[in-house]
């Protein structure tokens, strides 16, 4: 059964008191950093006696009475806000408080028009982000078993349940006790517990018995391989590797045992990693740069605002008029439309990753995707398949040898009980039932089982009803002792001293490619009645070697190359050992350099660490802190970090990168805390979603540049004429339509096409950059607003016609802020070396269009207008024409000359 806890750990909070000097029972606060190491060293007897527990289990009286004393087994888990909490978060951010107050001051001055323009913008924004993360949210949800998990514990006087056989190492009556099932979060410290193949441990345990017990703690180190643990005391280790501990969150391989419970809930190293998860999450990369942006625009107006309310007053005496006309400028600066672009973008892109079976739980994370120039990555069950199989089965020069696989076959498909992840491994190949017909030629005889004294098992088999073999593998130096032969190309040779150096180098070599190595050896015994034992297993033949291996994804090497070519730089960060790391970042083409270890992270300074880590590109034998750290230290250098995780120790590396990614199969704590989950077993699919966040960000970029560069334009063409016209250049109702038509046109922005050379590498906020854009084209609009002044007052006689003067300016502003996408759209030459999408062809056509229309239109009275003379047509397509050229040659050299692309 599989548990699925929705919590977290970190490890140093995982020492709580769970008994002192006295010897009593856990305490509900944390216990020393020795206490754990304690427990491990005690006697089983002791042990007990610390707990105030016994072999016959708790009183159920007893267990109800810790459960109210220590609360439930159960850790912390991400916080969900409910929805009309996110949906209030969701407006009060800097930006649509920003608005929103603009609408409040609109109202104030009686521009309902302007008011409820931008009230709207707000209120479509906020839903669209509320209702796409809300979904994902759903969908992510979906992706967790919801399975409802129990434990095998021993309690005294607890009603029907198994009766208790006795244990080894069991002693005391156990009429009174049975076996019995009871909810996870039911289990308290002093509980004896039942453990077999296939459950997950309930609780931090202190082991009483166990029998060939493997378990995989893979999820909480990153190691693939399984751990063998032992009841006998342990005078020496720390943290999770002592081996008469097992720890919540692992689960069993095989074999059985009997454990009592040394700690529960949040006092177990897996629930004190919860720490770290549940705290509020950092700012990203994405929030960071709009939040510049807000605080950008927020500078020019209380600059630009005042100043226009101050010269309409003091020129026209009038300051009500002075104050609607400043709000309407307010209005016209601030990009009233960049939360919904910003969403439409977003879910655009979360729609787009959707089809490629990527779930978006957060919908910034798209964008941060695309800024995204490190990633860092755990290995196990992201770069690896977090599964043993069977590389190498070769003889004792490391040459490809067939029958050490047969050999190693016939073991492990006689072997008795349950079979281990290496035996599973072997009975994988298939092919060697097919060629020797096991079953038709071979015969089980007898066993010597497995122990960890000899660390070895055999079997005896008779092949053919003639010939009897007996086959044992196991660890090498302890095959060694019992081997005086070796097989050496079909031949039988002795083993003498000089050839153990050989043997050793090549054992050495597997090892040093990150293989566990298993030796085989074999020996023909003669037909006998009585059965084998250990005493059976000497003057043994050395076969060869299997190895074994949790080999990379498929699709690692592919998806590292591709990054790297997208300018993402690839980190590993694992809590696995240095050797098995090395190995698979070498199959999957990492150049691996020197190897950070956690111990020396742990000596080093944030200084120290943050110059490290921009340089080193692997890192091994990592807490879950630590691989939080190194993204933090990245960060200081002022790379965007994501990171791809699926394990126990990954939540906190996921919490802190801008974009945390995860696996449909990762466990509940990583999908938690992951912004995107990936549901396909290809890892190829983070190149589309760094393509696909970069086109979000070049659009939503886009924007930014027109809106903020043709507003701050405008702001500088609306002061020079306040100044010196005897009205207002145009009234606050035709500015805030000029903005609503322009701000439709820009909807398409979404749909866009992004050149290839934008999206070729990481895009990040730079907040100067489009400061520097603003200051240099935003002027150049101001200069052919001016030639528009001279035009309708000099040509067209508008001194005493505030209606024509305002209608020319109004249709010259609104053509030349649309048309002028198509230049700042793209670094190249627009319509020629790179074409807009249709939509955003379609509206700004259509912009266009209604903006000469209206002087003509009924509407055209109500609004302030009237019709145009017929000589300023052709007028305003030379200066169109000339702004249009003019803003290609300056935005080619802010190119050249800044990079601004």
């Amino acid at each position: 059964m599989k548990l699925n806890f929705c919590g977290y750990a970190f490890f140093p909070a995982f020492f709580g008191p769970q008994g002192g000097a006295e010897g009593k029972p856990l305490s509900p606060s944390k216990p020393p950093s020795s206490e754990l190491l304690a427990y491990a060293r005690l006697e089983t007897d002791a042990a007990l006696e610390r707990l105030e527990a016994s072999f016959d289990g708790l009183p159920a009286a007893e267990a109800a009475e810790r459960l109210e004393r220590y609360g439930e087994n159960s850790v912390a888990h991400e916080k969900h806000k409910g929805p009309l909490r996110r949906l209030l978060e969701l407006f009060l951010a800097p930006l649509s408080l920003m608005l929103l107050s603009l609408a409040l001051v609109a109202e104030l001055t009686g521009e309902v028009h302007g008011a409820i323009v931008i009230s709207v913008m707000v209120v479509l924004s906020v839903l669209l982000s509320f209702v796409q993360e809300f979904r994902s949210s759903k969908a992510a949800e979906k992706l967790r078993s919801m399975v409802h998990t129990t434990a095998t514990v021993l309690r005294q006087d607890a009603g029907p349940g198994v009766p208790a056989e006795p244990k080894r190492g069991f002693q005391g009556q156990l009429g009174g006790s049975a076996f019995v099932e009871v909810p996870l979060a039911q289990v308290v410290p002093g509980d004896i517990v039942r453990l077999s193949a296939g459950d997950m441990i309930p609780a931090d345990l202190r082991l009483l018995s166990a029998k060939d017990l493997f378990i995989n703690q893979a999820a909480l180190t990153g190691e693939s391989m399984p751990v063998e643990k032992f009841a006998a005391a342990a005078p020496g280790g720390a943290g999770i590797e002592l081996p008469n501990i097992c720890f919540m969150g692992s689960n069993v391989i095989s074999g059985t045992a009997s454990a009592v419970v040394i700690a529960t809930g949040g006092r177990t190293y897996f629930g004190s990693i919860a720490s770290s998860i549940t705290e509020q999450r950092q700012l990203t990369s994405f929030d960071l740069g709009v939040n510049r942006f807000i605080w950008l625009i927020i500078r020019f107006m209380l600059v630009m605002v005042p100043l226009v309310f101050l010269i309409n007053w003091f020129t026209k005496g009038d300051w009500m008029e002075a104050l609607i006309f400043a709000v309407a400028v307010a209005v016209g600066l601030a990009p009233e439309m960049l939360p919904m672009i910003v969403t439409i973008n977003l879910a655009k892109g979360a729609l787009a990753m959707s089809r490629k079976k990527v779930i978006v739980k957060r919908l910034s994370s798209i964008q941060n995707f695309g800024a995204m120039d490190v990633l860092c990555t755990d290995k196990t069950g992201t770069l690896t398949q977090d599964k043993v199989i069977l590389e190498k089965h070769v003889d004792i020069f490391g040459e490809e040898s067939g029958h050490v696989l047969q050999l190693a076959y016939l073991n492990s498909y006689y072997q008795s009980g349950l079979k281990n992840l290496l035996d599973v491994a072997i009975l994988q190949h298939a092919e060697v039932d097919a060629q020797l017909h096991v079953a038709e030629h071979f015969a089980k005889l007898d066993e010597i089982p497995f122990d960890f004294q000899r660390r070895r098992m055999s079997v005896v088999v008779e092949k053919d009803h003639q010939t009897h073999i007996l086959i044992c593998k196991g660890a090498v130096e302890e095959i060694f002792s019992v081997c005086t032969k070796a097989e050496r190309h079909g031949e039988t040779v002795a083993l003498v001293p000089e050839h153990v150096a050989d043997l050793q180098s090549v054992i050495r070599e597997l090892n040093e490619d990150g293989f566990r190595v298993i030796a085989v050896a074999y020996k023909e015994v003669p037909a006998r009645a009585e059965a084998y034992g250990v005493a059976d297993e000497a003057d043994l033949v050395l076969s060869g070697y299997i190895a074994f291996l949790d080999p990379p994804k498929e699709s690692a090497a592919a998806a590292i190359d591709v990054l790297k070519r997208h300018g993402v730089q690839v980190k590993v960060l694992t809590g696995d050992n240095e050797i098995v790391t090395r190995n698979v970042c070498r199959h999957v083409g990492l150049d691996v350099g020197h190897v950070v270890l956690g111990s020396e992270i742990e000596a080093m300074d944030d200084e120290a660490l943050a110059a490290v880590a921009e340089e080193a590109a692997v890192f091994a034998k990592l807490s879950p802190q630590q691989k939080a750290r190194v993204i933090r230290a990245l960060h200081r250098r002022g790379h965007v970090v994501g990171f791809l995780g699926d394990g126990i120790n990954d939540g906190p590396a996921l919490k802190a990168a801008d974009v945390g990614i995860s696996v449909d199969t990762a466990v509940d704590i990583a999908k938690e805390s992951a912004d995107i989950i990936l549901l396909e077993k290809s890892l190829l699919v983070l190149e589309e979603g760094v393509i696909e966040g970069r086109k979000v960000f070049g659009n939503i970029v886009k924007y930014i540049k027109m809106g903020a560069s043709s507003n701050f334009g405008n702001m500088f063409s609306v002061i020079g004429a306040s100044a010196f016209l005897p009205f207002l250049p145009m009234a606050p109702v035709q500015i805030l339509l000029n903005n609503l038509l322009y701000d439709f046109s820009q909807t398409a922005v979404a749909t866009d096409n992004i050149d290839a050379e934008y999206v070729a590498k990481p895009r990040k906020w730079d907040i100067g950059n489009i400061g520097r854009f603003m200051l240099y084209i935003g002027p150049l609009s101001s200069i052919f607003d001016y030639a528009t002044y001279f035009t309708m007052l000099y040509i067209f006689d508008a001194w005493d016609k505030p209606a024509l003067f305002q209608t020319g300016w109004f249709v010259e502003s609104l053509l030349s802020q649309t048309l002028i996408v198509h230049v700042i759209r793209t670094g190249k030459i627009p319509f020629i070396q790179s074409k807009a999408s249709l939509p955003l062809m379609v509206t700004t056509v259509s912009i266009c269009v209604v903006g000469m229309w209206l002087p003509y239109s009924t509407f055209a009275a109500a609004l302030g207008f009237t019709p145009l003379p017929q000589g300023y047509w052709p007028v305003l397509a030379a200066m169109l024409l000339a702004y249009l050229g003019v803003t290609q040659l300056m935005k080619s050299w802010l190119i050249r000359r800044f990079g601004l692309d």
